[in-house]
């Protein structure tokens, strides 16, 4: 389908939970036949997020396409979720979302980028060694394990 209006890019509102709790389940479902459960973005509470982190929602034609989710700390900036709707994914969307995130962490005048993701989410992996992560360290999950990943950007 073709784009006809820019990608606008904005913060989430409380309008808009319904619709990110939706991209996420969408986004995240090709996991659950690999891990066999639903992944934690799938079951969060969208409602809390939207009132305690920062979500940006990308649109495109007026459609939510994707988000991001990230949470401020002191030290530095942690992407708790990153969501692409099935028909975006692998057009890019996930790096421009991740160069966000550096601009973000900029204005906050924080250096280091932290993300974690299901280790058998090779693919997510991939991406974000791509991007300049490093692996920190990996955590035991009850079913895999957590992968850690930071990113120096200041």
């Amino acid at each position: 389908m073709a784009t006809t209006q820019p990608p606008t890019l904005r913060a989430a509102a409380d309008a808009d939970v319904d619709a990110i709790r939706q991209l996420t389940r969408e986004a995240y479902g090709k996991w659950v036949p690999l891990i066999g459960r639903e992944p934690l973005p799938m079951i969060a509470d969208y409602a809390e997020a939207v009132r305690k982190h920062r979500i940006d929602l990308l649109d495109i034609d007026g459609q939510l396409a994707a988000l991001i989710e990230m949470v401020p700390a002191a030290d530095h900036l942690l992407i708790e979720n990153i969501a692409v709707s099935p028909a975006q994914q692998g057009q890019g969307i996930g790096k421009k979302l991740l160069a966000h995130a550096e601009q973000v962490a900029a204005s906050l005048g924080v250096a280091d980028i932290l993300l974690y993701t299901n280790k058998r989410f090779v693919e997510n992996v991939q991406l974000y060694l791509r991007n300049g992560y490093a692996i920190d360290r990996e955590e035991p999950l009850k079913d895999g394990f957590f992968v850690h990943m930071r990113k120096r950007v200041g």
